[in-house]
């Protein structure tokens, strides 16, 4: 089984060269890395908490990582493979704004009905804080899971009804650069 995972086959070096932000060198180079960690040629979701969890030692990536790994797992099968990795850290370590909006808009519409709820984000903003711990000292009007999304869903839900759409979602962040930063406590994370 190792044998076979061990050479990534030439049309999906192709495909992943039309759809990442990567070269070919940088491709085998994430390729070789990949399948040193995980030489069964995937990644299931105990291992990729774990890594989170070498980043977070003081508090818990238990959901949090879940809910990425969700995000990275395209076909749902309950594994990343190396395509449906090297895709996602394509976008977000070098993806443009609106891929990453994009990336982040699926990470936070949990049920993946094309609304993210006032319920979704507490789920999602809740998990960050309890990944992040005391790491990060947080000012008065967000220093709670709730006060946050409340903040986010004031500046963005411009028609008031308790879900953000992709659009408001991706053009709220753009107007206000506060949102994205609100957003983005995981950057970096992923």
């Amino acid at each position: 089984m190792g044998k076979r995972n061990s050479k990534l086959r030439q049309e999906t070096l192709t495909d992943l060269l039309e759809k990442t932000h990567f070269n070919e060198k940088e491709i085998l180079q994430w390729h070789k890395g990949f399948l040193k960690d995980c030489p069964n040629g995937y990644l299931n979701q105990e291992e990729f908490s774990k890594i989170y969890q070498q980043y977070f030692p003081t508090g818990d990536a238990t959901k949090f990582s879940s809910f990425v790994f969700n995000v990275f797992d395209e076909n749902s099968d309950g594994a990343i493979e190396f395509a449906e990795f090297i895709r996602a850290l394509s976008v977000t370590s070098r993806g443009n704004i609106d891929e990453k909006l994009d990336w982040a808009f699926r990470l936070y519409d949990l049920d993946h009905d094309g609304f993210i709820t006032r319920e979704e984000m507490l789920n999602i903003v809740d998990a960050i804080y309890q990944m992040v711990g005391n790491m990060v000292s947080l000012p008065e009007e967000e220093n709670t899971p709730q006060k946050r999304v409340d903040r986010i869903f004031a500046l963005m839900d411009k028609n008031k009804d308790d879900k953000l759409t992709k659009e408001e979602f991706q053009n709220g962040s753009k107007e206000d650069p506060t949102i994205v930063q609100a957003l983005s406590l995981y950057d970096g994370l992923v």
